[in-house]
């Protein structure tokens, strides 16, 4: 990399950072096209947030992704919100139009390339998703918009927050014909029910996830049905708990490296304008 007078900035705002590999894919992608960007990433905590926007702004960088603890907490430090954005609650990209930040979400688009790319089909049926983070919001909003026929969120019961992803779900729901609910984590018995007519067991949650990779986002009172793919769209640990569970009960799993991939191209593309080389990009870092 030759970094200029002329170089454009781009970046990752999120705690923990030091684990993504989205520098090393965005860097690589800009030295194969000859694009004289840079790509950094800044561990920023939630009481930062607000202060590390203006001042990207004001430095003029050309965007930046948000990872957690940020994709919703974003949303008021921006000018303006795709439709996908403001219908999800969550953004994860962000773009700087001469001053002006539109917040975009890239992570469905790509969750459900990478669900394509595992060789799964979920279209017109269920699926089950762990979280109502900014994460999860995104899978759900665009599951729905390309075709799934029933999703149903498990999440921790906190009152006020239980009661906003509900009301996230019904929006959602309104906007896509698709059935969405909302349900208590904690209701095994429901969650094993779910699961039986699911093809699709996904976490959105960061248990499991380093620095803590015993967590896992289900008891042991879960039945995972063979028939059912387990995506964690975590992806470091590459094998979760979650996931060593999953296949120990028969079912087909992949991680959320696919995931990583696909929404950093979307991303690449809102900021340069041009097509990521996908393909050689996985066959460094993804394979």
């Amino acid at each position: 990399m030759n970094i200029t007078g002329t170089t454009i900035l781009t970046g990752l705002l999120g705690s923990p950072v030091s684990h993504s590999i989205s520098p090393q894919m965005h860097n690589e992608a800009f030295r194969l096209l000859g694009l004289d960007y840079a790509y950094l990433a800044f561990d920023i905590g939630e009481a930062q947030l607000k202060t590390a926007v203006e001042g990207l702004r004001a430095l003029g960088v050309r965007g930046f992704n948000l990872t957690m603890p940020h994709k919703t907490a974003i949303l008021p430090l921006v000018d303006e919100l795709t439709p996908a954005a403001n219908l999800s609650g969550a953004c994860n990209t962000v773009i700087n139009e001469n001053g002006r930040l539109i917040g975009h979400t890239t992570d469905g688009v790509g969750f459900m390339r990478s669900v394509k790319a595992a060789g799964h089909t979920i279209i017109g049926k269920q699926i089950t998703l762990l979280g109502a983070g900014g994460a999860a919001k995104a899978i759900c909003t665009q599951a729905a918009l390309d075709g799934v026929r029933k999703i149903t969120i498990f999440r921790r019961n906190k009152e006020q927050a239980f009661a906003k992803t509900v009301a996230f779900a019904n929006k959602v729901s309104r906007h896509t014909g698709c059935q969405i609910t909302v349900c208590d984590i904690a209701d095994t018995s429901l969650l094993n029910q779910m699961l039986k007519t699911s093809a699709l067991l996904v976490n959105a949650t960061n248990a499991g996830m380093e620095p803590a990779p015993e967590g896992c986002p289900i008891s042991h009172e879960v039945i995972l049905p063979p028939q059912t793919a387990v995506c964690d769209i975590i992806y470091n640990p590459r094998t979760t708990r979650l996931m060593e569970r999953a296949r120990q009960s028969g079912c087909d799993t992949f991680n959320g490296l696919y995931m990583l991939l696909y929404q950093g191209a979307a991303a690449f593309t809102c900021w340069t304008g041009r097509e990521m080389p996908v393909e050689q990009i996985r066959q460094k870092f993804f394979s």
